[in-house]
């Protein structure tokens, strides 16, 4: 049995992963956290008394400590999820971003790369690194045509700089070090235990208080959405079946405004909770001004990881999104907890000086 080393676990996607991992009883999971406030270990509360799953709260920057845990765990493979990710807060505050997504992957690196070169032959051979990012490290699209694994990189904001630094670092270890390096770069994530400061959950959490759904700019935006359980499919298949030192992008095949995204959550709201004297719920939408440096379309051609991995998503866009609702419905507890720290929902990414 593998013990991945999983950073970030506490996370939205990095949860979700450790939790769809857990099911398959074919892994062990060190799960290896700073728990900021995006990282919440209610999410794991199913797994935590699993004796296959470890947590362990640190640092990504501090190499000691990562060097005593690869040590201690005989660790088989990194999936480094561990991330500032929120696009208004790089905005307020970039210099967390640069810390943790471009220092605390260097050092991740180093300490992999340093426990790498002492294992033994098959170990060596089997080990693997895979570094989870964005698409937004591409930049904006114009209306047509999809970002490609070739496609230049043109970030636009200091958290899309910050990612595409890291890849570039991982990239590089493994031409310098000729580390097993794997990465992935994915479109929009949806679904359960997301912090409500990104789009859909903030939405929800603020539609259910019958308070206003600030869409940004015209809401013309376009984004494709990847529900999180294909996504972290999709890093198994990668870890699992990926040519080392290659880039797979991972997309939904669902291009959709964020205006068009919001009415179609008011919509199902308007369903769900049909005794809400919030309905119709789309009266709630209210236009705010746009974030600075707001991209204007991400679109993933996600043909690559399809022809030679064999991996499609299983949800559409609104299989996905009814779940999701259902899911925020279903575990008001799990929101009102995270809401009960230093976030309540305000507007987050103005410029300051």
């Amino acid at each position: 049995m593998k013990t991945f080393f999983v950073t970030g676990g506490a996370g939205f996607v990095g949860g979700n992963f450790i939790l769809n991992l857990m099911k398959t009883n074919q892994a062990k999971v060190v799960n290896y956290d700073k728990l900021t406030y995006a990282g919440n270990l209610d999410t794991l509360v199913s797994v935590e008394k699993n004796p296959h799953y470890t947590f362990e709260q640190g640092d990504i920057c501090d190499k000691n400590r990562l060097k005593n845990l690869f040590e201690k765990h005989e660790i088989d493979a990194v999936i480094h999820f561990a991330a500032e990710s929120h696009v208004d807060r790089s905005i307020e505050s970039p210099g967390d971003f640069i810390q943790t997504n471009m220092v605390g992957t260097y050092e991740l690196l180093e300490v992999a790369r340093w426990y790498w070169q002492g294992l033994g032959t098959t170990q060596k051979g089997n080990f693997r690194f895979l570094h989870v990012s964005t698409d937004e490290v591409y930049g904006s699209l114009g209306e047509t045509n999809l970002f490609t694994e070739e496609t230049a990189y043109a970030p636009n904001s200091p958290y899309a700089a910050s990612k595409a630094s890291s890849n570039h670092l991982v990239r590089a270890y493994h031409k310098t070090f000729n580390l097993p390096v794997l990465t992935t770069n994915c479109s929009n994530n949806y679904g359960p235990y997301q912090f409500p400061e990104k789009l859909l959950p903030l939405m929800i959490t603020k539609a259910l208080s019958g308070k206003p759904l600030p869409v940004y700019g015209d809401g013309k935006q376009i984004r494709d959405w990847l529900y999180v359980e294909d996504h972290c499919r999709a890093i198994l298949e990668v870890l699992e079946k990926g040519t080392v030192g290659q880039v797979y992008n991972i997309g939904g095949h669902n291009e959709k405004t964020n205006l068009d995204v919001v009415h179609t959550l008011c919509y199902i709201l308007d369903e769900m909770v049909p005794d809400s004297p919030c309905r119709p719920h789309e009266n709630l939408i209210s236009f705010v001004d746009d974030r600075p440096g707001h991209d204007r379309r991400y679109a993933i051609d996600a043909s690559k990881i399809q022809n030679q991995l064999g991996w499609v998503p299983q949800e559409s866009f609104q299989t996905g999104l009814r779940k999701t609702v259902r899911w925020y419905l279903d575990n008001k507890a799990w929101t009102e907890r995270v809401l009960s720290g230093a976030y309540q929902g305000e507007r987050l990414g103005l410029e300051k000086l």
